[in-house]
């Protein structure tokens, strides 16, 4: 039971990815997880079916994009379990796909938004309580697209860049304290989020994936488990790939 007595908060636990680390954390003896979704219905349905009783699993409503209801969803974990130990950042948006002339200001604020501010907000609002405790373990998931870039998603691939920066500048900020920050980059994965990008940007990208298939959030569940754990106990700063041999660097 590797993450027994631990608490975890996973952004964009509704679905996808975010659900699977939810499902494969509570396996692994989470004394508690947070599901933070914006969407709450589908949040509350996932935490429901996932532990019944509600001893485990809690559904919270957050915008990402507001930092005091970043606040407040650290706070309502605190009080619902007393404690604290893993930070997940999972929520993003793909944005509309569509070559750089395409995107408008007010569409590339809005994916920063989401994928770079809200992941700084959830670092600053857990970075006071991991302090204090002397121990924490933050999973940025980024994407493959942070490291060799998909033509057709200029935006997305510049946040998820941004991203990975971000887990290398801050887990050297806190490396003597406890607390570890690494990221993941998935290639393609069978998830919602594919039905924001066209046929031939999906295509691109699993051509680009010499396994030939598309990942599952399974198996990103699995790798986000071995960070999120005390296994994981001198990695930190680090890009992890899961890419089906796409990135071998």
């Amino acid at each position: 039971m590797p993450l027994k007595d631990r608490v975890a908060i996973i952004t964009g636990a509704a679905r996808g990815i975010g659900r699977a680390c939810a499902e494969r954390f509570l396996a692994a003896g989470a004394a508690g997880v947070v599901l933070a979704d914006i969407d709450a219905a589908a949040a509350t349905a996932a935490a429901v079916q996932m532990d019944p009783g509600g001893e485990r699993a809690l559904a919270v409503q957050v915008d990402l994009t507001r930092r005091d209801e970043v606040e407040g969803m650290v706070e309502t974990t605190l009080a619902k379990f007393g404690d604290l130990d893993i930070l997940v950042n999972n929520a993003g948006i793909a944005g509309s796909p569509g070559g750089l002339e395409e995107h408008g200001e007010e569409a590339l604020d809005e994916i920063f938004a989401v994928n770079v501010k809200g992941p700084w907000f959830t670092c600053a609002a857990v970075h006071p309580h991991f302090l204090e405790k002397g121990y924490g373990r933050i999973v940025n998931i980024a994407s493959i697209a942070g490291k060799e870039g998909n033509p057709g998603l200029v935006p997305y691939s510049m946040t998820k860049a941004a991203l990975i920066g971000m887990t290398k500048a801050y887990a050297k900020e806190v490396a003597t304290g406890g607390i570890l920050v690494n990221s993941i980059a998935p290639a393609v994965i069978e998830t919602e989020i594919l039905s924001q990008v066209s046929d031939e940007v999906k295509e691109y990208m699993i051509s680009k994936i010499p396994m030939g298939r598309v990942g599952q959030p399974g198996e990103v569940a699995e790798l986000a488990l071995f960070l999120a754990s005390e296994s994981c106990s001198f990695s930190t700063g680090f890009c992890y790939d899961i890419s089906g041999g796409r990135a071998t660097y």
